[in-house]
Parts: C-alpha cells; structure tokens; sequence
C-alpha cells in the first residue's frame, strides 16, 4: 500500500448532493483528500478550522454563496488558496464577480468530473 504524506487536501461545497457524491469518489480516486460541505455555512466554518490546499465551490449555495467565499478567503483570510467556481450556465455576472474578488478558475455546470481533475493538476501545478 502507497503512502503519500503530500496528499492534497480539497475542501468541495456543493448542495447538489448527486453531483457532490459524484465529484468526491472521482477526486478520492484521483489520490485527493476532500472535505465535502453541504453549503456555505458549513465551508465557512471548516476554513476556520484549517485552510485546504485547493477550494472547489458552487456559486449558488445555502447561506453563504460562493462569491461571499471568495470575498472571504482572500479578504478576510488573506489566503492566495487556488478557488475554482462551479456555475450554472446563466450566471455570468456571478462568475466575473467571482473572478473580480480573485477566484482563480470557473467549471460551467454539468460539470465533467475529468475537467475538473485536469483543471486541479493545472492550479496545484502553478503553487
């Protein structure tokens, strides 16, 4: 059995709890530990706990939307953390918003559960 100490870990909000459970087992698989969160709230709280290595985050979500979690990570954390938003298409002014506050990529939903892996190695491989 392979042991990596240099495992990295995610932290996943999404309320969508198909496409949550979908996007966990295929970044497990990939070799990645991830923290899943139901809603913002829930993220919120798990980043005070410890900063992850990478954050993946749906927009629209329960409490505290993914915008208010970019606006937080950067400015009230001050975390350069790599952020990738997950969107419904039609929300454009949502993801350039994001984008503003300093998200570092955007996945339009449905979300290709590949991209999304190709897109981590491209952002780990830039920290």
């Amino acid at each position: 059995m392979e042991t990596n100490t240099q495992r990295t870990k995610l932290l996943l909000a999404e309320d969508d709890a198909m496409l949550a459970s979908l996007l966990k087992f295929r970044l497990e698989k990939e070799g990645y530990e991830v923290v899943l969160c139901i809603d913002g709230k829930e993220m919120k709280e798990e980043l005070q706990r410890a900063l992850p290595d990478v954050i993946i985050s749906d927009i629209m979500m329960p409490y505290f939307s993914g915008i208010e979690l970019v606006d937080y990570v950067r400015n009230d954390l001050g975390s350069k953390v790599p952020i990738i938003i997950i969107s419904s298409a039609g929300n454009e002014q949502n993801v350039l918003s994001a984008f503003d506050l300093g998200a570092n990529d955007f996945l339009s939903k449905p979300v290709s559960p590949s991209e999304l892996v190709v897109r981590l190695q491209r952002e780990m491989s830039k920290a």
